[in-house]
Parts: structure tokens; sequence; C-alpha cells
């Protein structure tokens, strides 16, 4: 099942549907080059990160980054002028940006949200919690400095798999007698106990 909703299919690509394509990514890569010496010269804070043409080349999309909110009418003002079509200024996330860059993560595969999601969803630090990782926020953070994605790819596996299990600190009855949960195997589904009168 795909989370997003697929567009519209109007016809099949002719091919001088894919020609104007490959012309417009690399037009794009030049106007990125452009845009970015123009934003050089007005006050904003904002970081391009990529730059895309509709196919008909009516309107060109900007995608940018930025901690602040942007004023940017004069900006699209000169843009306009420059490009001579219609310009869109989109706002993207840092996991978006990661999307658009790309890059290698922590297990030295290519970035999962570059590769194979198709939207992003929720990542918590209790899925990290429930996996008994160390809380270390540098080493489960992907490198878009977020949680990384891939925390949620077991959580539901660890969530199940613990509701069958005592929580640490818990105290239990075993055949060799009454102890308390020392530690959990959450995978395995393994339980050690220290019993009371011993180990």
């Amino acid at each position: 099942n795909l989370d997003t909703e697929l567009k519209k299919i109007v016809r099949k690509a002719t091919k001088k549907d894919i020609e104007n394509y490959q012309k417009n990514v690399r037009d794009a890569k030049q106007a990125l080059v452009t845009c970015k010496e123009i934003v050089s010269r007005y006050d904003v804070n904002m970081q391009l990160t990529n730059c895309e043409y509709t196919l008909d080349k009516a309107k060109v999309i900007f995608m940018y980054t930025s901690d602040d909110r942007v004023d940017f009418r004069e900006l699209l003002k000169e843009l306009a002028v420059v490009f001579k079509c219609r310009i869109e200024l989109r706002q993207i996330g840092p996991r978006d940006k990661a999307k658009v860059i790309g890059g290698i993560g922590t297990c030295g595969l290519p970035l999962c949200c570059s590769t194979l999601l198709g939207e992003f969803n929720g990542v918590s630090i209790n899925m990290a919690k429930n996996q008994m990782l160390a809380i270390n926020i540098e080493k489960i953070s992907g490198a878009c400095g977020r949680l990384m994605c891939c925390l949620k790819y077991e959580s539901e596996v660890y969530e199940d798999k613990l509701k069958r299990l005592p929580n640490v600190g818990a105290i239990v009855k075993t055949e060799d007698g009454q102890g308390e949960v020392d530690n959990i195997e959450t995978l395995k589904e393994i339980v050690r106990v220290k019993i009371e009168d011993g180990d």
C-alpha cells in the first residue's frame, strides 16, 4: 500500500516530454546558482536547497530552509523578472532537505528518506527507549538532525513484545522463588530475575 496519494495520469510521456524533462533538470541546476546569487543581495535568512521546473517551464520552484519567517516580496519581484515565469518559494523542513540532498546514513547505506520513504511518519524518543537504546541524541539522530526514521521500523515488534514482558524492577514468581526483574532481552523475550535469597 502507498502512503502517498498518486496524482492523476494525463498521458504516457513522449520522447519530447523526456527530452524537455532532462533539459529542465539541467536548467534547474543553473537556476539554483543564479537564485543563490540574487538571494545573497537580500537580507533574508534562507538557505536554498533545490530547484525544479514544471514540465512546461511555466513555473520554477525553489526549495529552501529557514528558522525564521521570511519576507521575500521584493526578492520574488526580481526573480520573476530574471526567470520570466511564475516563481514558487517553498519552505521545507530538515527531513525534506536531507531527502533532496541525499547522503549516507550511519548504517553505511544511502539515506532511507532519499531512497525508500514516500513520506515521513512521526518518530518519538519512546521508540528508542523501547528498543533499549542509549538515549544519546547524537547517536540516534540522522543526517537531518532529527531522530532516525529507522527507529520506527521495529517499533511495533518491540511494543508488542514489551506488552507480554514484565518491567525491570517488577517482582515476579519463578520456579526458583520470588525475585526482581533485573534485565530484559526484548526480542528474545528473555527475562533475567534476581532471586531474593541469592542470584
